[in-house]
C-alpha cells in the first residue's frame, strides 16, 4: 500500500481546515443533499465529504457508508491521494492500482472497487478533503463528462462549507453585518427568538425582492408560504427551548415567498447564540430553484449523446438492463458506418458530424415508441428492441436500418452515401444478461464487417467461442513469448542445377506446455494480429541471423537465410535500421540474409516500399512468398526490389499431372527470368517434381523431398554443418 505524502503547506492547510469547525462528531448537514445528489447521478451507493485531517479522515457528509470498523486512518485514505491532484482522481479498479491493491479498504470488508474524488478547496487554495463517490464493483466508464459533473458539485460542497466558515466567523464575534457579510453573496438573516428581523444583508434582501432598508418592518414568517409557518415557528420555538440548534434536524426542503407572491426553493442552515441574554438567531439562505433545474438538465444531459441527441452508451445499458428483467425479451442490432473515417478525412468533421445527425434522425424514424436508439461509439449506433425475440424479426429491422442509411443524403452541400454493417443479437436465445447480449452483438457486428460493406449478421455460439479462444491464445501468447516457448525449425533450399544446399527458411513452431508442438497454422493469425508480432518478429530475426552466422563459420560459407517477416514489422520502429544492427551483431553479410513478403504486407504501402528498397541497396534478399496466389502480383514485380520469386506449392503440387499447372508454372519461371530474378519453388515432395522444375528453368527448390522443417541440431547432423569438421556439401543424389 503507497501511502500519501503531506502537502508542503501542510500546517497552515491544517490551520485553515480549523476554521470551519469540523469534525468526526460535528458534520455540516448542509452537504448532505450534495452527497445525495452524487450517489444519485453516478449510481454508486456511497457518496462522502471526506476531510483530511493530521493522520486521519473523517466525514463531513456521507450517504450509503456504515462506518463501523472501518479503517480512517489517513494513510488508507484514498481521499488523502485525491488531494494532492489538480483535478479528479479517478480508480477504475482499485484491485488493478498498484497504490490501493493491498489497502485494507480494499481488501477488506469494504470492498472498494472504484472511486472517484476531486479536492475540495478552501478560500485560500488549501486542499481541505474531497468529495467522493465509491463503488464495490469496478467502473471502466466514467467519462470526461462524469468528471465535469462531479467537479460541479464539488464547487457546490466548497460553497457551502464556505458558508458555514463564514457562519462561524459571525457567531464568534456577535455583532451586527460588517461590511463583508453585509456584501456577501450568500443571503443572510439576523432575527429574534420572536422571529422578527433584526438586519438581512444585500443578497438576502434581493433574493425575496426587497430593499435593504424593508428588513427590520418584517417578520420571518411573512417570508414563507402559509403551509410553511407552522413548521418554521417550532423551529424557533425548540430552539428557543434548548437555548441552541444544535442536534436539529433542519428541514431539508422549504419554500421561500418572494415579494410579489412567487415561491421559490428555499436551502437554509440555521445558527443562534445568546447576547446579554437575548437569544439571537442567524440564517443563511440558498434558492434551490436553479440547482434543481440544473440538476434536471444534468440527469437528461447524462442519457443522452450530446452531438446528435439520441441515447448515450451509458442509457442505452441501462434500457438493455430494464428491457432484459421484462419476460417480453428484446433484441439489439448494432450499427456500424463503412469507411466513416475516409468521410472525416476527404469531406472535414462539420460534414461527419452532420452524418451522423441524419444517420441518427432516420434510426428514429424507424424505431418504435418503445424503442431505444443511441449512439454508442465514434461511429456506431445501436437499437434495442423491446418484445422482438425472433432471429428473423430482429434481421429483418436491421436491415430496414441499413437501407435507412444507406439512402441519399445531403450534408453540407455534399451529396453523400454510406452504408453500415450490422450485428444483430436476442434475447432470451442468444443471453439473458444486457452486457452478454450486447456483446453477442458486436461480435456478430464484426463477423459482418469481416464479411464486407453493408453486410448483417446474426449471432450464433460459435461466435463466442472463437472470441473465448482468441483471448485465451492471446494470454498464452503472451507467456509464450516471456517464457521462451517458441522455437526456429529450419527447411533446406537446394539448387537445381547440381543439388547444393543453398540455404534454410527459418520457420516458426511453438512448444506449448500442454499441447506439445504447434505448428503456424494453429497460432500465426492471431500472433500476426496481435501486439506481439514486432517482439516476435524482431526475436526471429535475430536467432535465424545467429544460427546462419554459426553454419557459416563452421562449414557452410556461403550459406543464405530466409526469413519471414510480419506487417507490423514495417509500422513499429525503424525495420531497416532493425535488420542492418542484426546483421553486424552476429558479424553477417547482407547477403546472407533474404527477407520474405507477401502481397498483403507490401500492397499499396508506400512507406513498405521505402523499407524493401534501402534493404535491397544495402544487399539483403528480397523474396516475394506464395508468388501466383494474390491479385497484384505482376505489377510488384515492376514495382518492388524483388530478389527472388517463390512460386506456391498449389502450382507445384499438380504439375505432374496436370499440363496447365506445368503451362503455369512455366510462365511464372519465364515471367520472373524476365525481370532478371531467380526463382524457388515450395512444396517440392516428389523426384518427378523435382526433374520437372529443372526441366522448366526454375533455380531452387524446397519441399519434403529435401527435407522437413527441423530443429537446428539436427539440421546440422543432417547436411554436416556445424559439427566440427570440414564441410563437403550435400546435393539431392545424396538424399
Amino acid at each position: 500500500m503507497k501511502c500519501p505524502p503531506a502537502l508542503p503547506m501542510e500546517t497552515e492547510r491544517l490551520a485553515a481546515l480549523a476554521e470551519y469547525g469540523l469534525g468526526s462528531d460535528r458534520p455540516l448537514p448542509s452537504l448532505d443533499v450534495v452527497v445525495r445528489i452524487a450517489a444519485h447521478m453516478f449510481e454508486v451507493p456511497v457518496a462522502a465529504v471526506n476531510m483530511v485531517g493530521d493522520d486521519h479522515v473523517f466525514f463531513a457528509a456521507a450517504t450509503g457508508f456504515a462506518g463501523d470498523g472501518v479503517d480512517m486512518s489517513r494513510d488508507a485514505s484514498f481521499c488523502a491521494h485525491a488531494i494532492l491532484q489538480d483535478g479528479v482522481m479517478v480508480v477504475p479498479d482499485a484491485t488493478l492500482d498498484d497504490r490501493f491493491h493491498d489497502n485494507p479498504l480494499v481488501t477488506g470488508d469494504t470492498q472498494v472497487r472504484f472511486y472517484a474524488g476531486v479536492p475540495l478547496l478552501s478560500a485560500g487554495g488549501h486542499a481541505l478533503g474531497a468529495l467522493c463517490v465509491i463503488d464495490t464493483k469496478a467502473h471502466h466508464d466514467f467519462s470526461a463528462d462524469d468528471r465535469e459533473r462531479l467537479r460541479e458539485l464539488a464547487r457546490m460542497a466548497a460553497d457551502r462549507m464556505e458558508l458555514r466558515r463564514v457562519e462561524l466567523f459571525i457567531e464568534r464575534d456577535r455583532r451586527p453585518f460588517a461590511e463583508p457579510e453585509r456584501r456577501s453573496p450568500t443571503a443572510m438573516i439576523r432575527f429574534d427568538e420572536h422571529g422578527t428581523i433584526l438586519d438581512w444583508n444585500d443578497a438576502a434582501a434581493m433574493l425575496y425582492g426587497y430593499a435593504v432598508a424593508d428588513g427590520p418592518d418584517l417578520t420571518l414568517e411573512l417570508l414563507a408560504p402559509e403551509r410553511d409557518r407552522a413548521g418554521l415557528r417550532d423551529l424557533i420555538a425548540r430552539a428557543v427551548a434548548a437555548g441552541s440548534v444544535d442536534g436539529m434536524t433542519m428541514p431539508p426542503e422549504v419554500h421561500g415567498l418572494r415579494r410579489d407572491g412567487t415561491e421559490f426553493l428555499l436551502g437554509f442552515s440555521l445558527f443562534c447564540w445568546r447576547e446579554n441574554g437575548v437569544l439571537t438567531f442567524n440564517a443563511h439562505l440558498q434558492d434551490l430553484s436553479a440547482l434543481r433545474d440544473e440538476k434536471d438538465a444534468l440527469k437528461r444531459l447524462a442519457g443522452a449523446d450530446v452531438l446528435t441527441g439520441v441515447a448515450n452508451r451509458i442509457s442505452f445499458y441501462r434500457n438493455a438492463e430494464a428491457a432484459l428483467t421484462c419476460p417480453l425479451g428484446a433484441a439489439v442490432v448494432i450499427l456500424d458506418l463503412d469507411g466513416f473515417k475516409d468521410v472525416n478525412d476527404t469531406l472535414g468533421h462539420a460534414v461527419g458530424d452532420g452524418i451522423l445527425c441524419d444517420v441518427a434522425r432516420r434510426l428514429t424514424a424507424l424505431a418504435r415508441p418503445d424503442d431505444t436508439v443511441a449512439r454508442i461509439g465514434a461511429d456506431e449506433f445501436a437499437l434495442l428492441l423491446r418484445g422482438v425475440t425472433d432471429t428473423a424479426d430482429a434481421r429483418r429491422f436491421a436491415d430496414a436500418a441499413a437501407a435507412a442509411i444507406a439512402e441519399p443524403m445531403v450534408v453540407g452541400g455534399f451529396d453523400v452515401r454510406v452504408t453500415a454493417c450490422c450485428g444483430v443479437a436476442v434475447a432470451p436465445q442468444h443471453a439473458q444478461e444486457a452486457l452478454s447480449l450486447i456483446g453477442n452483438a458486436d461480435l456478430a457486428l464484426s463477423r459482418a464487417k469481416h464479411n464486407g460493406p453493408g453486410q448483417a449478421f446474426v449471432f450464433v455460439a460459435a461466435l463466442r467461442m472463437e472470441a473465448v479462444a482468441r483471448r485465451v491464445y492471446n494470454i498464452e501468447l503472451h507467456r509464450a513469448v516471456s517464457d521462451g516457448e517458441f522455437v526456429l525449425f529450419y527447411q533446406p533450399q537446394v539448387d537445381f542445377a547440381d543439388g547444393s544446399l543453398t540455404g534454410a527458411e527459418a520457420l516458426i513452431r511453438w512448444r506449448h506446455p500442454q499441447r506439445g508442438l504447434l505448428s503456424p497454422a494453429a497460432f500465426l493469425p492471431a500472433l500476426e494480429r496481435g501486439p506481439l508480432a514486432p517482439t516476435v518478429g524482431a526475436w526471429i530475426l535475430d536467432e535465424a541471423c545467429e544460427q546462419a552466422a554459426f553454419w557459416r563459420r563452421n562449414g557452410a560459407p556461403g550459406f543464405r537465410m530466409g526469413v519471414n517477416l510480419f506487417g507490423a514489422q514495417f509500422r513499429v520502429g525503424n525495420i531497416v535500421d532493425e535488420v542492418i544492427a542484426v546483421l553486424d551483431r552476429h558479424g553477417l553479410p547482407p547477403q546472407a540474409l533474404e527477407l520474405e513478403v507477401t502481397e498483403n504486407i507490401v500492397l499499396d504501402d508506400d512507406a513498405v516500399l521505402d523499407s524493401l528498397q534501402r534493404l535491397h541497396e544495402y544487399g539483403v534478399g528480397i523474396a516475394f512468398d506464395d508468388f501466383g496466389t494474390g491479385y497484384a502480383s505482376i505489377s510488384l514485380l515492376r514495382r518492388y526490389p524483388l530478389s527472388r520469386i517463390k512460386i506456391d506449392r498449389s502450382f507445384v503440387q499438380g504439375m505432374v499431372q496436370s499440363g496447365r499447372d506445368a503451362s503455369l508454372v512455366r510462365a511464372l519461371v519465364d515471367m520472373a527470368r524476365s525481370f532478371d530474378l531467380r526463382t524457388i519453388a515450395e512444396g517440392v515432395e516428389t523426384v518427378p517434381q523435382c526433374d520437372g522444375l529443372r526441366q522448366l528453368g526454375c533455380d531452387e527448390g524446397q519441399g519434403y523431398l529435401f527435407g522437413v522443417p527441423m530443429p537446428a541440431r539436427e539440421f546440422g547432423e543432417r547436411f554436416d554443418i556445424g559439427l566440427g569438421d570440414e564441410w563437403v556439401g550435400w546435393n539431392v543424389n545424396r538424399a
